[in-house]
């Protein structure tokens, strides 16, 4: 059996959120409206022909399609710097936690960082799912990829989600469009979330031996001179 078909990132919520929550998503299922508009070509008045767009690049579209997306759990309404929202998540159940969409950090704990600014505070976007990745695996927590038309960055974290899976993780994320007046729809991405593979490496250090060269100038020549190699050729499976 194809081991890929194995493995699996589980996502669980309280049983009165459920009809309520949009759910987490596989990331090649949440690519932007900007992204499938691209074209595949255009045409660069420096070189004076047609050249691939990033929407032909196999690394750029397999970082922004593996993993998870998760989304916002409701609108949520800027306006002159203050965050408000009409929907608020159900009380009641078995477990006691904050139910609002958004919190905050104060910004002290970012100190020293280019996160801090001394006027702001950082926010959080509350997730309200635990997340279980298969032993021996973590998941790496970070900004949607290549997502900078987005108004905040989420901030990077790692977390053993094969032990710590009994808790919720939140998502802390700086805000970055202070002129933004509007509302963040419901569903935007606020995190991806990639599932890793825990080992230990060690970094080596050494020069090409002939043969490496060799091959090295047989790769320069064979993505140069046409279209697709690398996608047809050296791209790995991912789905």
């Amino acid at each position: 059996m194809d081991q890929r078909s194995e493995m699996a990132v589980t996502f669980r919520c309280p049983p009165e959120f459920e009809p309520i929550l949009p759910p987490p998503v596989p990331a090649v299922q949440g690519l932007p409206g900007w992204f499938k508009a691209l074209p595949q070509k255009g045409f660069s008045d420096i070189s004076q022909t047609e050249m691939m767009t990033v929407k032909r690049c196999p690394p750029f579209i397999d970082a922004m399609s593996y993993g998870f997306l998760i989304p916002l759990v409701c609108d949520l309404k800027v306006e002159n710097g203050e965050f408000s929202w009409d929907q608020h998540m159900p009380g009641g159940g078995a477990v006691h936690f904050p139910h609002a969409p958004i919190d905050f950090h104060d910004s002290v704990q970012a100190a020293g960082t280019p996160f801090f600014d001394e006027d702001r505070f950082i926010i959080k976007f509350n997730n309200f799912w635990t997340i279980e990745t298969p032993p021996g695996h973590s998941l790496l927590c970070t900004h949607p990829m290549n997502r900078r038309d987005l108004p905040f960055t989420t901030i990077t974290g790692l977390v053993d989600t094969d032990s710590y899976c009994n808790n919720m993780i939140h998502f802390p994320a700086r805000w970055n469009d202070t002129e933004f007046n509007g509302v963040l729809p419901k569903g935007t991405p606020v995190a991806q979330c990639i599932p890793i593979k825990r080992e230990k490496w060690v970094g080596r250090v050494k020069t090409l031996s002939p043969e490496e060269t060799d091959r090295l100038t047989d790769a320069i020549a064979s993505v140069g001179g046409e279209d697709g190699v690398y996608r047809r050729e050296f791209r790995a499976r991912k789905r």
